[in-house]
């Protein structure tokens, strides 16, 4: 049994000496390898590698573009304005011994790269006026941002891909202001085209009430013109009529009066010489 349990224990011995003296590196990774925190070798390309046991330690870094979101800050530019920004920036690992040496992970490599990258970018956002910015200088600018930042951390073992901005606006405090003047603005436009709208309307009504008034005393004084005409055409048709016989319009005419003047309860005492009842009283006549 001491024997069996020896045995065990030489295999699982030679077994954790086999683990601890190979390592894999896959395509997104690359390596350093240190023994006592002193240098050995550098590993970029993914495979099987040999180190030695319990010795020597590998320390993996990632190969692919990394990005570093830095915290919105608040800038200065040349014509005295505020302005909040938050830059990110794209950068990979190209030395990583350097890298290691320099900065030692991750952590540490974004916080130097987000130092350099605020200080650059203050330094050119000063050089430039509020509207270049968040114009069509912005890419010139972010360009130049990167280049010099690029040059600062080459010392880092690392490389920059490009520096943008997510966001460039005004300060809180500041949009509530540029909010209420640019409100202000829209109401006053506003007003201006609703009175300018009210004037024109009114003007239309009133063209429309001045033709329709035209109008109107035209049509009346047209009616007015046909209306004499036809009276005296008919009083000229009438006249023509009983000018042919005077009596018969006389008799007409008594006739016409005495259906107007008188009715089934009318009484009229009247002289029995009196010319309205003559046709009456002698109607052959």
């Amino acid at each position: 049994m001491n024997r069996g349990l020896s045995l065990l224990l030489l295999v699982l011995i030679c077994l954790a000496v086999a683990w601890s003296s190979f390592f894999v590196v896959d395509e997104k990774e690359q390596a350093i390898v240190t023994q006592f925190g002193e240098f050995k070798q550098a590993v970029d390309r993914p495979g099987l590698y040999f180190k030695k046991p319990f010795l020597e330690e590998v320390r993996r870094m990632e190969r692919r573009i990394m990005g570093s979101d830095t915290p919105p800050a608040e800038y200065l530019t040349l014509d005295k304005k505020r302005l909040v920004a938050d830059p990110v920036t794209r950068w990979r690992i190209v030395d990583p011994l350097m890298f290691y040496k320099t900065v030692y992970d991750e952590t540490g490599a974004k916080a130097r790269l987000d130092d350099i990258v605020n200080s650059e970018l203050r330094r050119e956002l000063a050089s430039h006026d509020f509207g270049q910015i968040v114009g069509n200088e912005r890419d010139p600018l972010m360009q130049r941002v990167a280049s010099n930042v690029r040059g600062k951390t080459k010392e880092f073992g690392i490389e920059i891909v490009d520096v943008q901005i997510k966001r460039a606006d005004l300060p809180t405090e500041v949009q509530e202001s540029v909010f209420a003047r640019m409100r202000a603005e829209r109401d006053r436009v506003a007003k201006q085209y609703r009175s300018e709208g009210q004037e024109e309307a009114a003007k239309i009504r009133a063209d429309t009430d001045k033709e329709r008034t035209i109008l109107l005393a035209k049509a009346y004084e047209t009616s007015e013109k046909v209306r004499g005409e036809g009276d005296a055409e008919g009083i000229r048709i009438y006249a023509d009529a009983f000018g042919k016989d005077p009596e018969f319009y006389s008799f007409v005419r008594s006739l016409s009066t005495y259906e107007k003047a008188m009715s089934e309860q009318s009484t009229i005492v009247l002289s029995t010489g009196s010319d309205l009842f003559r046709y009456l009283m002698t109607p052959g006549k």
